[in-house]
């Protein structure tokens, strides 16, 4: 059969055909036997769910050749129009432009249940929903990301937790000396009229950290699904394992796969002038690009998460272990 009788009879039939009930498209292709793709033409039916003969009504029924051109019928789900990851989403799902509304853009990783109270809450980083520390609880956060559009009108949530960056910078005023030295400075600088107030800060290098996290609440619970864009639910968690073929979608990339390459990981990851040491992580291959922050990582095998993408290079990327998220925030996918 060539390609012009197949065509042919793919136009003679495709008004019939897509009269049919879950028949979502016709065209002209291999036939494919088991997951194996033949040399042999046929018109192929796309239908949107496969349903044993014996489930069908007449009508549903669907030829097996038409006008001596076999048939191949395909099953590919519900057609929809493929929306960009950095327009406005709503209901918003894992995988979306999101961010805090000081920031450019982030990613949604992923939306949680809070262990108690049984409410979705929207997982990604503290440099996402919480602008690095500088955020206030309650703050409002935007999808799309600010980067990607969004305004006040686009607000989605607003800030509910997050877990703090250590950059090793602690208050440092208990000391009597440095108190004195701060009060009568200040005393001094206010006769002067400046508005600069003097303050004291103890260094700590050894400082670490475990994890880039924070959560927001939808302004109401039905603005956010759960799961990821085209991946779906994904089913619990797992710990992260070298060599584990792994898989996100992000603001940036979309939907990239990789391997884990190293695992109980000590990292110094730059957030602008600063410097955070975080101790537990674990690396894949380059994955991701900036505005991926947030995603989340899973296993490509059985879809469980392992991790919390948080930085990376053009080489490696770096996530934070889900459980230890989750278990920080009180939190449950």
């Amino acid at each position: 059969m060539d390609i012009n009788r197949t065509y042919t009879a793919k136009e003679n039939s495709k008004a019939a055909l897509l009269e049919k009930p879950g028949v979502v498209g016709i065209g002209v292709g291999y036939k494919v036997k088991g997951t194996e793709q033949t040399d042999k033409l046929s018109v192929v039916i796309l239908v949107e769910k496969k349903k044993p003969v014996a489930a069908l009504q007449t009508g549903e029924l669907l030829p097996l050749s038409i006008q001596s051109a076999p048939t191949d019928i395909v099953e590919v789900g519900r057609l929809v129009p493929q929306t960009a990851l950095t327009d406005k989403w709503r209901p918003a799902i894992g995988g979306v432009s999101i961010g805090h509304y000081k920031i450019t853009a982030g990613t949604l990783g992923i939306v949680v249940t809070e262990k108690g109270s049984g409410i979705k809450l929207i997982l990604s980083n503290n440099h996402v929903l919480a602008n690095t520390n500088d955020a206030i609880l309650g703050d409002p956060i935007y999808q799309p990301g600010p980067y990607d559009g969004g305004k006040t009108e686009d607000t989605l949530a607003s800030l509910y937790k997050y877990i703090r960056i250590n950059f090793g910078e602690e208050e440092g005023e208990d000391c009597l000396l440095v108190a004195t030295y701060l009060k009568i400075g200040n005393w001094i600088a206010s006769i002067l009229g400046s508005r600069h107030v003097l303050g004291a800060k103890r260094i700590n290098p050894q400082a670490v950290n475990y994890m880039d996290a924070a959560l927001a609440i939808p302004n109401k619970q039905d603005l956010v699904l759960y799961g990821i864009e085209g991946v779906g639910k994904i089913n619990g968690t797992q710990e992260a394992e070298l060599g584990m073929k792994v898989s996100k979608v992000g603001r940036t990339t979309g939907h990239t796969f990789g391997t884990i390459t190293m695992v109980h990981s000590t990292v110094k990851v730059n957030y602008g002038d600063k410097v955070a040491t975080l101790e537990n992580q674990f690396l894949t291959g380059a994955m991701s690009a900036g505005g991926d922050s947030g995603s989340l990582l899973y296993n490509v095998a059985n879809k469980t998460a392992v991790g919390l993408l948080f930085a990376g290079s053009s080489q490696v990327t770096i996530y934070s272990p889900i459980n230890a998220v989750l278990n920080a925030l009180q939190v449950i996918l």
